[in-house]
């Protein structure tokens, strides 16, 4: 079984004035989305392995490719994410279902370069319902220049029987960053890099 994919939008934002003042260069986020119908749809189903199997891979690779054709390049990807939207006669299961597999997100991570865990959001709405792509630095989990979050909608997606597949990227942090990185709590509250919580 292939994805049915209804259609493709792709977001493209690119902000030269931030905070009242100009940025050194374009802060540029965007995003490729997939809309697809929702295999389980109305219907309780116990194995989600075949279909997540089957679509996980193709709308990795086809997203991807379009992430990198508006990228330029892989390389100048430096913060990433991903979402879905399951429609109404959906579960949150099924989102998740289709993008957290590595047969999804690891088309995305190795074409990038990166390090870090894709950062994510799952929800359940209705046609334009808000699509929230959280993004991070590919390589370093702790830049807060790179925490971003990327928001647009589609008025027609989800359907009650779709859901909507998202990979997001931005070509840089925020433009007037200064709020520093988790490094220096760390350090204030005397926490170790690798036990941030000292449990």
């Amino acid at each position: 079984m292939q994805p049915n994919i209804r259609k493709i939008v792709t977001y493209d934002e690119e902000v030269l004035v931030e905070g009242f003042r100009k940025a050194d260069r374009p802060w540029r986020m965007f995003a490729v989305t997939a809309v697809v119908t929702n295999p389980w749809a109305g219907r309780y189903v116990e194995d989600l392995r075949p279909e997540i199997l089957s679509f996980a891979p193709v709308l990795g690779e086809e997203l991807t490719a379009r992430m990198i054709a508006l990228a330029g390049s892989g390389d100048a990807i430096e913060a990433y994410g991903k979402a879905a939207v399951v429609g109404l006669d959906g579960e949150v299961e099924h989102a998740s279902g289709l993008i957290h597999t590595l047969h999804f997100g690891n088309h995305f991570r190795q074409a990038v370069g990166a390090k870090s865990y894709l950062s994510f959001t799952n929800t359940r709405g209705a046609a334009n319902a808000p699509i929230m792509v959280p993004l991070m630095d590919k390589n370093d989990a702790g830049r807060r220049s790179h925490y971003l979050t990327l928001q647009f909608a589609i008025p027609d997606a989800p359907r009650a029987d779709e859901v909507v597949i998202v990979l997001g990227g931005a070509t840089s942090g925020r433009p007037h960053h200064r709020i520093g990185d988790r490094y220096q709590d760390l350090k204030d509250l005397g926490h170790d890099v690798d036990n941030p919580a000292s449990v």
